[in-house]
């Protein structure tokens, strides 16, 4: 378990003074997959740096496994640190030595016996699956490579948290969902606890549970994946979540709707189960109305199925009321867009801004 408290990380340079944390509260339970993303300058790398204390914080306290590190000695925080692995985004590898050599590093300076490390190395080699690669230099493997290797070196003494610094953003998308896969199944067989820095949502969607969202030093928004995928509450959550998740109108449907089309406009959210029944034919079928369907998307976040439909439906107000019911009472998240102009658009911050829900449209 990783805990900060109210952290506050402050650099004096050049005479001036820098708040890269801002009373940061973060909580990473043990066997997480926790994903801090933002953009460039917003702390995260500084963030990390607080959980192995190659930082240390102005103000606040850091607690890993219930133990806060600034009260240990010297050799206690070295015993503590040995706990913690952590790759980077240019993976830091020895060019001189050996990619066996590189994994060994760890077990070097913990003064394991040979056989040991023969072993450890041995046993690493083969499932990060470059068994065939112990005698080459790091100049002769491709990106993906060296990050695995970099992966196994972190994972030598066998600790109980791993720490990711941008450890994809310098690899192609299919090397990338290789690692990320790679990370998932150490998560899955050695129960370890990781904590992700990225950029990019794409890898909070593929393996993380939790998630916090970090602008200026702050933490602005956090909690489960799926709730913050499918309900950001910050213009900056949102403008991430649109990376990955398309909820806007395309450009070239909005051109061929009448600014004063017919029918009521009803945006839907799916989570889970009701992502797949059929419920716009249940609609046809049970109630006097026709649906158009302007928009749909369908995305897997933690292997639950996230879906948004926009539609417009025409026929009798009571129809539409009773309609729209139906869609409630089936666990759909249902909002009515005022008219044609409220469609969410592309580059639209936050789509909810000219929405209200379907009961409030019923008064």
């Amino acid at each position: 378990m990783i805990e900060l408290q109210d952290i506050h990380k402050t650099f004096k340079r050049k005479g001036q003074t820098i708040e890269a944390l801002k009373g940061v509260n973060l909580r990473v339970e043990k066997g997480d997959i926790y994903g801090v993303i933002g953009y460039s300058g917003a702390g995260k790398s500084t963030l990390i740096r607080m959980v192995n204390y190659l930082e240390q914080p102005t103000k606040g306290r850091v607690l890993v496994e219930g133990e806060a590190l600034d009260q240990f000695s010297p050799a206690q925080l070295r015993k503590a640190k040995k706990k913690i692995g952590m790759i980077f985004q240019h993976f830091n590898l020895l060019e001189s030595k050996t990619v066996y050599d590189n994994i060994a590093i760890p077990l070097v300076l913990l003064k394991q016996d040979k056989k040991r490390i023969r072993e450890r190395v041995t046993e690493l080699l083969q499932f990060i699956g470059l068994s065939d690669k112990a005698d080459s230099y790091p100049k002769e493997l491709s990106g993906g490579q060296k990050q695995r290797v970099g992966i196994a070196r972190a994972l030598a003494s066998n600790p109980s948290i791993l720490l990711c610094d941008e450890a994809t953003s310098a690899l192609d998308p299919q090397t990338t969902k290789s690692i990320l896969d790679l990370l998932k199944k150490i998560n899955e067989q050695y129960h370890i606890t990781i904590l992700i820095i990225t950029h990019e949502m794409a890898v909070i969607q593929q393996i993380c549970n939790k998630v916090a969202v970090m602008e200026k030093g702050e933490i602005i928004e956090q909690g489960e994946v799926l709730e913050v995928f499918g309900n950001p509450q910050h213009p900056t959550t949102e403008s991430f979540v649109r990376t990955v998740i398309q909820t806007s109108v395309p450009d070239s449907v909005l051109r061929t709707l009448r600014p004063n089309g017919a029918g009521r406009l009803f945006k839907l959210k799916f989570v889970g189960g009701n992502a797949s029944e059929p419920i716009v034919d249940s609609l046809i079928r049970k109630y006097n109305v026709s649906v158009n369907i302007l928009f749909a998307n369908m995305s897997e976040i933690q292997s639950t199925t996230l879906g948004t439909l926009i539609l417009q439906i025409q026929g009798e107000d009571k129809d539409i009321f009773r309609a729209a019911e139906f869609l409630g009472t089936r666990g759909v998240e249902i909002q009515e867009l005022r008219d044609f102009q409220s469609l969410p658009k592309a580059g639209d911050a936050k789509d909810e801004v000219k929405q209200r829900t379907f009961k409030e449209a019923a008064v």
